[in-house]
């Protein structure tokens, strides 16, 4: 019985240590080069989003049709203005990390319907989009 559960205790401990390294995730660091692209959600009277779908469903919808063109993305919900009495200028901004921007355009041609008809569960909002070379990514070093 002992050398059983040391048996299986080995087993398991081989197959974790065996997992390939190429299938660990990559750090979400944005590099000089990339191209990020920026999804913008205005904040307007009697306009709706709905977040909970937009992390849970579109965003991940998205990331699929990009693949592995798409480094890594994020989502920004607006909680604060400038001021504490001004109103937030977003509700939402999503934002896409990618490689290349043709393969970014391919993609988005591709499923443009799908993404199109999407965006109707979450908001009746018309996002504003960005899509931006990064040209600089410095990190503050405090000392």
């Amino acid at each position: 019985m002992i050398k059983q559960k040391i048996f299986l205790v080995g087993v398991v401990f081989i197959v974790l240590i065996s997992c390939k390294t190429s299938q660990l995730r990559q750090s979400a660091t944005p590099e000089a080069g990339m191209i990020k692209v920026s999804i913008l959600y205005p904040n307007e009277k009697g306009k709706t989003f709905d977040m909970d779908y937009y992390e849970k469903n579109h965003m991940p919808m998205m990331a699929g049709f990009l693949g592995k063109n798409l480094k890594f993305y994020e989502i920004d919900k607006g909680i604060a203005g400038r001021t504490p009495n001004d109103e937030i200028p977003f509700v939402a901004v999503g934002y896409f990390y990618c490689s290349d921007l043709t393969e970014y355009n391919k993609a988005v041609g591709q499923n443009i319907d799908a993404i199109r008809n999407d965006i109707k569960k979450y908001t009746n909002i018309q996002p504003t989009i960005q899509i931006s070379e990064i040209k600089q990514v410095k990190h503050n070093i405090v000392k």
